[in-house]
């Protein structure tokens, strides 16, 4: 069973925002989009991350898309500082809106505890803004 990872999308206002950011940064690798994030911390669980799992982006307080994780990089900066890069699919998949608390850098993120897509859950998600369906679902009338 794969394993996820879940990030804060930091200044990110919404998820054309995401993608309008990420394409600025796309590169090309076989033909594909890849998007490359960087941070600091090597996930020590990556095989398990790269058999299927995602990272999922939460923005303004809410889970709101997961993209696939395709590789993870290691580099060292000029500083001699070491940094990872993972390298996502384009493809952003929108999940059903959940509440997140703030947290730094990234953390893992189980199967079972994930959102489930949008599309999965049977919803169009145009009916209602992100943020405001995530605070509806977390007061129980979604």
């Amino acid at each position: 069973m794969p394993l996820h990872l879940i990030k804060l999308a930091v200044g990110i206002r919404d998820l054309d925002h995401l993608a309008e950011v990420q394409d600025r940064r796309a590169t090309a690798h076989d033909g594909r989009a890849r998007i490359p994030v960087y941070t600091r911390r090597l996930p020590k669980r990556g095989d398990e991350i790269l058999d299927g799992g995602s990272i999922y982006w939460v923005i303004k307080g809410s889970v709101a898309a997961r993209q696939r994780v395709l590789a993870i990089d290691t580099g060292t900066d000029e500083e001699g500082e070491s940094y990872c890069t993972l390298q996502l699919d384009a493809d952003r998949v929108p999940t059903v809106p959940t509440v997140h608390r703030p947290f730094q850098g990234w953390r893992y993120l189980a199967p079972d505890a994930a959102p489930r897509d949008l599309s999965d859950a049977g919803g169009g998600g145009g009916e209602l803004p992100a943020h405001l369906a995530a605070e509806l679902r977390a007061l129980g009338l979604l």
